[in-house]
């Protein structure tokens, strides 16, 4: 089968013919359909991001497909089970083993792309603002890096949870699509003054911040009293930090957060979480938003088309179909 993988962290990804193995204890093997990209996956080849899997490794953290096998000691799942997984690599390739523990069973109207595009961001805004930061119905909530693949279901999440959203993106076209996504505000994030800006609007409860940098400062001096910042990355490459006596003066919380590390100490909050989120996409309450969809040999453009930042939303590669 063909699958995208890194060999070395000094040369780029590429795909390669690997052999299929049989699942293990605990693992389903799946027929992939459909792997959303994210950021880590870039960090990840070049043996930038938190976790290092062995090499060689088939890049994909967020996978969709249909079970063909399921391995010792496996309950729940069966052959033919749509099934979306967060696997944290081997989701670019024509099939692969992933934990049985980290599947969930997809509603029958979800797509195999959409799934693929739904699981991290979705995951991310929705424990970060509820379970993290307990937003609370008419609160503000300014979502930083509005427009990309977290930051617009921060966006649709912030409002399904009854808050006033403040979208922050760069550029007229990415702010229409955080106003789309049910922004009630959109500032430019090259605005010479986004503080002032935020002041101007009452200043803001909760930040979601998947940007660091300047936005990050200045979303924090715009703060109201007892406001929240939840951390989730650092896309500008700038980790700032923070002077502690702005955060006692003024009784903020800073809170870092990383979704995929509820797999490992809580994973009942995350099942719980993408539970109630699928019931919401049934209810159409969500509506993710693909910018772009690849080929599986067409990997490689897919994630550079991702560093440029060029995309809105997500990027899915569609494996089968």
């Amino acid at each position: 089968m063909d699958a995208f993988q890194i060999t070395s962290f000094d040369a780029p990804p590429a795909i390669r013919s690997v052999q299929p193995a049989p699942p293990g204890p605990g693992e389903v093997a799946l027929r992939i359909a459909a792997c959303g990209l994210n950021f880590a996956d870039l960090l990840m080849a070049e043996g930038k991001y938190q976790e290092r899997p062995p090499l060689p490794a088939t890049l994909g953290m967020e996978v969709a497909g249909t079970v063909t096998a399921t391995g010792p000691g496996v309950r729940g799942f069966a052959p033919g089970d749509r099934v979306a997984v967060f696997a944290g690599h081997g989701g670019l390739a024509q099939a692969g083993n992933f934990p049985a523990d980290r599947c969930t069973h997809l509603p029958d109207a979800m797509p195999f792309d959409v799934a693929a595009a739904f699981q991290i961001a979705y995951g991310t805004a929705h424990v970060a603002l509820s379970h993290r930061a307990h937003l609370r119905a008419g609160e503000t909530l300014l979502v930083l890096g509005a427009a990309g693949g977290v930051g617009l279901a921060a966006v649709e999440i912030g409002k399904a949870m009854g808050a006033r959203v403040i979208a922050s993106a760069r550029g007229a076209a990415k702010l229409q699509v955080a106003r789309a996504a049910g922004a009630d505000h959109a500032i430019d994030s090259d605005a010479p003054d986004l503080r002032g800006a935020l002041k101007d609007l009452g200043g803001v409860d909760v930040v979601f911040d998947p940007v660091g940098g300047d936005p990050f400062r200045a979303a924090m001096r715009a703060c109201n009293p007892d406001g929240r910042i939840v951390i989730v990355g650092f896309a500008s490459g700038d980790v700032p930090q923070v002077p502690a006596n702005h955060l006692l003066v003024k009784n903020i919380t800073l809170l870092g957060f990383y979704w995929g590390g509820y797999m490992a100490f809580a994973p009942q909050i995350v099942t719980d979480s993408l539970t109630r989120l699928y019931g919401w996409y049934g209810e159409g309450r969500l509506q993710p938003h693909i910018s772009a969809r690849y080929p599986l040999a067409q990997a490689g453009e897919a994630l550079e088309f991702l560093r440029a930042r060029r995309s809105t939303g997500k990027v899915v590669v569609v494996v089968d179909g």
